[in-house]
């Protein structure tokens, strides 16, 4: 009978796997600093986008077009309310212990009267939804990002937000609950939502990028340095990342900083994290 691979032993092989990537010789010359494994990012990131038009954005869109909306919404509020616990943590550990009371408050409330989390009641209360993971307080602490890498499934992600998602796998829930059959349901549900809510956002990309490698980068890395300071970075120009480019609109050769500004903001909703998430 062939052995699995559980969720925590699966984060053991993505640390694994950060220290073979950055030990191996595939970095490449010239080009960004922050991405010095650009060839072996670019074929993951081929990998990546075959898997999705094949397999996940189909099943995505078909239950965005069967569900009712009223479910939809449902399904991404409970999921969120899981979230709230270790984003509470995370601010706890960030020294930032309003937002952390803050979260744990939503959760007792989406808990108790919002029915497990299916209803919202605590945004509706005026208790601000936060984004923070482990990743992030790395960051807080003073973590560089190290260099940028791709995994496959996974997505976008650094050095330091690669062992940061180790962590969030490894506390993470979903990840956790028991059984195991109930555990993949209700995993891949998220997986499926997050990517239903991220069908918009994709198709302004594939008109708005004409190397959506470099414009994805761009914005993960973009947005990343935004979370961690709450949308407020320093004006270090030494440590800025440079904003994400459109490039060339598909028709006329002119730039398209209004589509490009679509994308990014689409991509900073909750439930994307500008990558496919595999567990």
């Amino acid at each position: 009978m062939r052995s699995r691979l559980t969720i925590p032993q699966k984060g053991r092989l993505l640390l694994a796997l950060s220290s073979f990537v950055m030990a191996t010789g595939c970095a490449t010359t010239g080009g960004d600093s922050r991405d010095p494994f650009e060839g072996f990012n670019r074929s993951m990131y081929g990998f990546n986008q075959t898997v999705d038009q094949a397999v996940l954005k189909p099943v995505a869109q078909a239950y965005k077009d069967g569900l009712p909306e009223i479910v939809q919404t449902g399904v991404r509020n409970f999921f969120s309310n899981l979230a709230d616990v270790f984003i509470s943590v995370n601010n706890l550990l960030q020294g930032k212990v309003i937002e952390a009371a803050n979260d744990g408050m939503r959760f007792a409330i989406n808990t108790t009267i919002g029915g497990f989390g299916v209803l919202d009641w605590a945004s509706e209360m005026g208790l601000e939804k936060h984004n923070e993971d482990f990743g992030q307080t790395f960051g807080r602490w003073g973590v560089g990002d190290g260099p940028y890498i791709v995994w496959p499934l996974i997505g976008s992600s650094t050095a330091r937000d690669s062992v940061g998602e180790v962590l969030d796998i490894h506390f993470d829930p979903v990840s956790n609950h028991k059984p195991i059959a109930a555990r993949n349901v209700m995993y891949g549900t998220r997986v499926v939502g997050k990517r239903a809510d991220l069908l918009d956002a994709s198709r302004i990309l594939e008109e708005a990028a004409l190397d959506k490698y470099v414009f994805e980068r761009d914005a993960y890395l973009q947005r990343r340095r935004n979370l961690i300071y709450d949308g407020n970075p320093p004006r270090d120009s030494a440590r800025l990342q440079p904003a994400p480019r459109a490039d060339v609109a598909a028709e006329g050769g002119e730039q398209a900083p209004a589509r490009q500004g679509a994308v990014v903001s689409l991509a900073a909703k909750e439930g994307e994290q500008q990558r496919v998430e595999s567990q």
